[in-house]
């Protein structure tokens, strides 16, 4: 929705960003390419699933293009596969630019040397909707078919990518945090403009596609990480367990 709402803004988002279907209706504001970057980087840390048996015993590991449903710890080494700086900078210099990828959370560090005059937005919802929502799109994208991924997976990927945000990479660069809610409320939208300085969608959020809260237990350091969030965001009401109004 974040990336919708600054899609006419006049950024290059990529070429050939990938078509809307049922699970994103309004469409996902990510190209092949970022994506792919992105894949290559993990697929160094992130191992596949072996051979013959993989299915069986290790359903719920990522694979090629799945990666955005790993769980990384915070202080993982990354390295830089061959020729990706390349591809970094070919996609960088077409400024101004607005990327989207959940793989950017572990990938950042990668990057960072070709960005300059870049900014940062955080975007997060309550950690069991957006378990539910990555369930949902294991269901319905054919890329996510063969991927066994559980509530408890989901969860524990939803920790790991705001963990390396939170203790890693805010503390680099300008940094704005919303609560999804908050996004869907005009004041949210004026912030992002704001904060971006381009011109924003006003038009583009729909509260009909918004998603019901979930109020599945999540855990103490999904709770811990979630009211992190919810303070860096302005929004002393995300609380769980309840449903949130975020101002």
């Amino acid at each position: 929705m974040a990336a919708g709402v600054l899609s006419q803004a006049g950024y290059y988002m990529g070429d050939n960003l990938y078509r809307a279907n049922a699970h994103n209706p309004k469409g996902f504001f990510e190209c092949a390419e970022v994506n792919g970057i992105n894949e290559d980087i993990l697929e160094r840390v992130v191992p596949g699933r072996p051979r013959i048996i993989g299915n069986w015993l290790f359903g719920h590991r990522p694979e090629r293009n799945q990666r955005w449903l790993a769980s990384l710890a915070v202080g993982t080494r990354l390295v830089a596969p061959e020729k990706v700086a390349e591809r970094i900078q070919g996609l960088v210099r077409r400024e101004p630019y607005c990327f989207k990828d959940p793989r950017f959370s572990y990938t950042l560090p990668i990057w960072r040397p070709w960005l300059k005059n870049t900014s940062f937005v955080c975007m997060f919802r309550d950690p069991a909707s957006t378990a539910r929502s990555m369930l949902r799109s294991c269901e319905l994208q054919p890329s996510l078919r063969g991927l066994d991924l559980s509530f408890r997976h989901a969860i524990r990927c939803w920790v790991a990518i705001y963990s390396h945000i939170l203790q890693v990479h805010r503390y680099e660069g300008d940094w704005l945090f919303l609560h999804y809610d908050q996004l869907v409320e005009h004041s949210g939208r004026e912030r992002l403009a704001a904060f971006s300085g381009a011109p924003v969608d006003h038009h583009f959020p729909e509260k009909s596609l918004r998603t019901s809260f979930d109020s599945s237990e999540v855990g103490t350091k999904a709770k811990a990480v979630y009211a992190e969030l919810c303070e860096l965001a302005g929004s002393e009401r995300c609380m769980l367990r309840t449903n949130c109004k975020c101002t």
